[in-house]
């Protein structure tokens, strides 16, 4: 078997990020694969053994780094190893038991960590009776493949199961990505979409949804499955009639939704995940290549196919600037939030995940019972206030609907789910005009009263500002004018100075979607001689200008 080492990937860093800063639920990725009919538990190992020989990623591990915190700076892929295969009896049991108990030990096993300097980077676990095989559960480590690169594992075990053989692999292995990433190339890519991103972050707007029940960070989210045969062939017809893709089209459709029940106009900031495998080389990779990219899509338009149009255009802008260094990525968030006194979270995302899902697996559902289907499930711990999930395009349009009640309830996110069947329904006829969209969503979220006001293109609630600064800083007093925040502070605090103010309420922002940091600090200090005054942005001058430098 191959082996060898090298420095991470774009995507593996990344991931390494997310898994020691993330409970094992949100990071590890849990499935039941499709077993092929009479394959027995030895037959079933023995594929397993060739399935963790074939792809590298599988046999990597990343050992702690030299640095104080340890993180990982490469990559091993070893050439042999061993690896422990659960066994669960389940004798007696009918079709519908097994899969209940299936997703049961998945959903188990998905909150144990995968130790990352431990190969492999999967875990499985076998359903059986006697030596039948019956259902194969398997928990991915986000930093050996991600859905698409497991989609690509489905497959192979399917055939390995079988018994027949596989041509070797072509595809760009984690190594060889690592190399190509690290070239003069790769590294002008990385520079180019570090760019993109101080772009977008820089100027466009920060926050989506301007509504009083945005308290806090998303908590307690809805999930709504959706299913409908008749929605896969209106949005078969729309992409025949505008010549764009489905995820296209999907893509503006639910953006035109989200700004309308917003109620904006103009740039609206999205984030698609697994962003990366818009590269033809890279499709079949098996690995992690999950890294966003962000769209900015302006939402003034005319009708929906001039909109499917923008789409087209700037989800290919943001796909080709979604390989990123993601320490470099992350230092930015914090620079541009200390900069505009705003942070950035994904509050809109697109998760396309339609190429993922095997042939096998989606054949394996049963037709939509209805049409449309509609199932509530339960709803994940995402960091997110509103996610279209993409599970399926053909035979039936199938996704998820993910919400945080600060923005949509259970009740609105059906209507939200409804009104997007319905502009597709009409789209298939024709051109939509958005200003009809009330007729298919009704009306728009009205704008909230009291102390909400639009500064540097975000809806902001003063109130919320005034209890960021004084969580961060202490009493004072807001003011805004001519789209400036002031805040003026009375201290003793000798140390207190527009500077100190400044970082103490940017690292308060963090769940505050509807506050801001002010963009001027008026620090009055009483003394033996009267009154000291220091005033300035407390920004500081070396992020300003590394800032610019980008932009």
């Amino acid at each position: 078997m191959s082996s060898g080492s090298g420095p991470l990937t774009r995507g593996q860093d990344n991931m390494i990020r997310c898994i020691r800063s993330d409970a094992p639920e949100r990071i590890n990725k849990d499935s039941v694969w499709p077993v092929p009919a009479g394959t027995s538990v030895p037959a079933g190992l023995e594929a397993l053994r060739l399935l963790v020989e074939r792809h590298e990623s599988l046999r990597t591990s990343f050992p702690p780094g030299p640095g104080p915190d340890g993180f990982p700076v490469r990559q091993v892929v070893h050439p042999s190893g061993r690896f422990t295969v659960a066994v669960v009896e389940a004798d007696g049991h009918d079709d519908g038991r097994l899969d209940a108990l299936a997703g049961e030990l998945g959903r188990a096993d998905v909150a144990v960590p995968l130790d990352l300097a431990v190969a492999p980077r999967i875990r499985f676990t076998l359903v059986a009776r006697g030596e039948q095989l019956l259902r194969l559960v398997a928990v991915v480590c986000h930093a050996g493949a991600d859905g698409a690169a497991t989609a690509v594992l489905i497959q192979d075990w399917c055939a390995l199961a079988a018994g027949r053989e596989l041509p070797p692999v072509v595809a760009p292995t984690p190594l060889r990505l690592a190399a190509a990433e690290q070239s003069r190339q790769g590294r002008r890519k990385a520079a180019a979409g570090l760019r993109h991103w101080a772009r977008v972050l820089g100027g466009a707007p920060q926050t989506v949804f301007a509504d009083p029940r945005v308290t806090g960070p998303p908590r307690d989210h809805t999930a709504l499955m959706v299913r409908s045969a008749s929605a896969a062939g209106h949005l078969a017809a729309v992409c025949r009639r505008v010549g764009a893709s489905p995820s296209v089209v999907l893509l503006a459709a639910f953006a035109a939704l989200v700004a309308h029940r917003a109620g904006r106009r103009g740039g609206l900031v999205m984030s698609a995940l697994s962003a990366n495998r818009h590269q033809a080389e890279l499709i079949d990779h098996v690995g992690t290549l999950a890294q966003d990219a962000l769209i900015l899509l302006d939402t003034d338009a005319a009708d929906l196919d001039q909109l499917i149009g923008r789409a087209k255009s700037a989800s290919l802008k943001a796909y080709w600037n979604s390989i990123l260094d993601a320490e470099q990525v992350w230092q930015l968030v914090e620079d541009v939030a200390h900069r505009r006194g705003s942070r950035f979270a994904r509050q809109v995302v697109v998760n396309d995940l339609s190429l993922t899902v095997p042939p096998a697996v989606a054949d394996a559902q049963p037709p939509p019972s209805r049409d449309p289907e509609l199932t509530p499930l339960p709803g994940p711990p995402l960091p997110v206030r509103l996610m279209l999930a993409i599970l399926r395009i053909t035979g039936s349009l199938d996704f998820v609907l993910v919400a945080c009640p600060q923005v949509l309830d259970a009740e609105e996110t059906e209507g939200f789910a409804r009104a997007l069947l319905a502009l597709l329904a009409a789209a298939a006829e024709g051109p939509v005009l958005l200003a009809d969209l009330p007729a298919v969503l009704g009306p728009p979220a009205e704008r909230p009263g009291g102390e909400w006001r639009l500064v540097d293109g975000s809806w902001i609630d003063l109130a919320a500002v005034r209890a960021l600064v004084d969580a961060a800083v202490g009493p004072h007093r807001l003011s805004l004018a001519e789209g400036r925040l002031v805040a003026e502070i009375a201290t003793d605090d000798p140390a207190l100075d527009p500077a100190t103010a400044h970082r103490a309420v940017v690292a308060a922002l963090p769940g505050r979607d509807t506050a801001m940091a002010p963009h001027h600090y008026v620090v009055r200090r009483a003394t033996a001689d009267g009154e000291e005054i220091e005033a300035g942005s407390g920004r500081d001058p070396e992020i300003v200008a590394r800032l610019s430098a980008l932009t």
